[in-house]
């Protein structure tokens, strides 16, 4: 059995997608889609930056998306496709096209949208997220409580819980930095801010989440063909409004990633193929479940190879 899994936020690099713009018909097609969906040059923004732009939230959200399914399409063009699927976060929005839950012209301007709603929900400089490396989830969500109860009403608290020793927390600036000295003090082997402009996946992003439901329950959600391991739950989805309530969770919850992987592994999963830009997801899954095969699918190369590595 064969997983298709789709990288989130931090994977934009400028110059993603071009080889396989360049390379593709079916792929320049799609880059044109998404450009005319939003009403700007998201191709150009993928191709050229410059980088400070590509960084927005509401720039790189769609722009991953974009990356993800034109590989996505040039992998279908060869007959090859998934048993099941994953996202990182917005990665969720790229499997819910593969699994033919909604349409890649409202997954972009869903994303879009999303991206836009998350940078405006906090004001910059009041959130902040920080990766804690080399302590276990139970030992983190004690450092977010200690740290959360010290302050004045601050929230901190796990937001992606990536791999064993991996876990993201956001929050309240205040509450994540002294969410940092206490995990340092505790023997974290690093414990470190993270260059983004929002606190992601934690209660602070509520506004966010009330405008995006106006925009989730306007679109159309189709039942799924093959089952999406939401984030939110590390479970099975094959209903549509299902799914579009699982997207609508994640805003505020935390990304289950580890559990999900494990439920891949569970369902019988021993190939990954990771479809859209970055080896991040790789990594990850390697470091949960050694006993699925990885490898990476983000431009012609990989595409190509990707028939061997999946038969």
């Amino acid at each position: 059995m064969r997983a298709f899994v789709f990288p989130g936020q931090g994977s934009q690099v400028v110059g993603m997608g071009k080889a396989l713009h360049d390379a593709s018909a079916l792929c320049r097609r799609t880059f044109e889609e998404a450009d005319d969906a939003l009403g700007l040059s998201l191709s150009t923004l993928c191709f050229e930056g410059p980088e400070a732009q590509l960084q927005l939230t509401a720039v790189a959200q769609p722009a991953i998306v974009t990356v993800s399914v034109a590989a996505l399409r040039l992998l279908a063009d060869a007959g090859l496709g998934p048993d099941l699927v994953a996202g990182h976060s917005l990665g969720e929005y790229a499997a819910l096209v593969a699994a033919g839950g909604i349409s890649f012209t409202d997954a972009v301007g869903l994303v879009r949208r999303r991206g836009l709603y998350m940078q405006e929900a906090v004001p910059v400089g009041e959130g902040a997220m920080a990766a804690l490396m080399g302590l276990d989830a139970g030992q983190v969500a004690g450092i977010c409580d200690e740290a959360a109860a010290s302050g004045a009403g601050e929230v901190v608290c796990p937001a992606n819980l990536n791999a064993p020793g991996q876990v993201v927390i956001s929050g309240h600036a205040g509450a994540v930095d002294r969410a940092i000295e206490l995990a340092s003090a505790r023997g974290a082997r690093r414990a470190i801010r993270l260059a983004v402009s929002a606190p992601f996946h934690c209660p602070l992003m509520q506004a966010a989440a009330d405008r995006l439901a106006a925009d989730l329950e306007g679109t159309t959600f189709h039942d799924l063909r093959i089952p999406l391991i939401a984030n939110v739950t590390a479970a099975p989805v094959r209903a549509g409004a299902e799914a579009r309530a699982a997207l609508l969770a994640q805003v505020t919850a935390p990304v289950r990633w580890e559990e999900s992987v494990r439920r891949i592994a569970a369902m019988g999963a021993t190939r990954a193929l990771e479809v859209g830009p970055g080896k991040v997801l790789s990594g990850l899954i390697k470091r949960i479940e050694p006993s699925i095969a990885c490898a990476a699918a983000g431009d012609p190369e990989g595409v190509a190879a990707a028939g061997e590595f999946l038969a």
